[in-house]
């Protein structure tokens, strides 16, 4: 769905974004993340072919960046922070006016269908002005999916709502997922980037890392588990470190925190080990890194390098 290859843009004097090399495959959640100023809008715009690259290449949905941007504003939906709706408009001529613009075959029919979906049907004919923000951000996820397209560009689609109004467009990004779009998400809710990413890639004007979060936890961190007891005898830490599996251990009060390569396999056999020598289990859990721990490790070691 998106390939590009050293997509570069430069502003006068300011690199915006440097040689970004990625793909995005069809139907996944790609989210991406990076601090202010680190050229996740400017990539999107990059991508649905609203500005044009200093250098390099981009392909989205079979379209090359520059030599087919026509068809690749009509292939792509885009969300941005701003809703930016006709706000003396009321609903349904808001989305009519962009069904038109974007040349809806069913126009009246594709405004009632995702004013229904988004549960704005029975505000229909009141004036956009007079709409929560909650609302006014899902009638723009409307309009960006008025035309159907296969991939939707979302730019902090839950940024300043309210908890219920942002769990309402993360239920719908993810309803749209299963409908088999494509979603390239720029957000900084790390929380929602880790509940809603198939892949997560972290910018700071390049690329620094892409992968899943399970498996950018597993590369930064390891796999440990923490096995909490009802106290720890001298016994217990000698079973648990004359396992061969056993890469790290430490005591943490009750709790023991051990580092292992394949939990699944091994948490069996270590579980068996410490009730074997007197250890009473009160539960076992998987230690789990937060993505915010992820991406400020990613950040801290990107800024190093660069000083250095």
């Amino acid at each position: 769905m998106i390939k590009a290859e050293g997509l570069t843009k430069r502003f006068d004097d300011n690199l915006a974004v440097d040689g970004l090399t990625l793909n995005v495959e069809r139907g996944e959640v790609f989210a991406f993340l990076g601090p202010n100023g680190a050229g996740k809008t400017t990539t999107v715009r990059l991508l649905a072919a609203l500005i044009a690259p200093t250098d390099g290449r981009a392909w989205v949905n079979g379209y090359q960046i520059g030599e087919d941007n026509i068809n690749v504003r009509r292939s792509v939906g885009i969300l941005t922070e701003a809703p930016g709706l006709y706000e003396r408009l009321d609903a349904v001529q808001n989305l009519t006016l962009f069904a038109k613009l974007c040349e809806v075959d069913d126009v009246a029919g594709q405004v009632e269908k995702y004013l229904r979906l988004l549960g704005l049907w029975e505000r229909r004919a009141e004036p956009v002005g007079g709409f929560s923000k909650g609302m006014k951000q899902k009638l723009a996820i409307a309009r960006a999916l008025l035309h159907e397209p296969p991939l939707l560009f979302l730019d902090e689609p839950t940024a300043a709502l309210d908890p219920e109004a942002a769990r309402t467009v993360r239920d719908f990004i993810g309803e749209i997922k299963e409908a088999g779009r494509t979603i390239f998400l720029c957000t900084h809710n790390l929380d929602e980037a880790d509940r809603l990413a198939d892949r997560i890639g972290v910018i700071k004007q390049k690329l620094i890392q892409v992968d899943s979060p399970a498996n950018l936890r597993h590369s930064l961190y390891g796999r440990r588990v923490v096995i909490h007891l009802a106290s720890v005898t001298e016994p217990v830490r000698t079973a648990v470190s004359s396992l061969p599996f056993v890469e790290e251990m430490q005591q943490m009060d009750n709790a023991l925190v051990i580092s292992l390569d394949n939990p699944e396999e091994q948490n069996p056999i270590l579980v068996e080990r410490i009730v074997a020598a007197g250890g009473a289990i009160q539960f076992v859990n998987e230690l789990r890194h937060s993505l915010e721990d992820i991406y400020f490790a990613l950040i801290e070691e990107e800024d190093r390098e660069t000083q250095a």
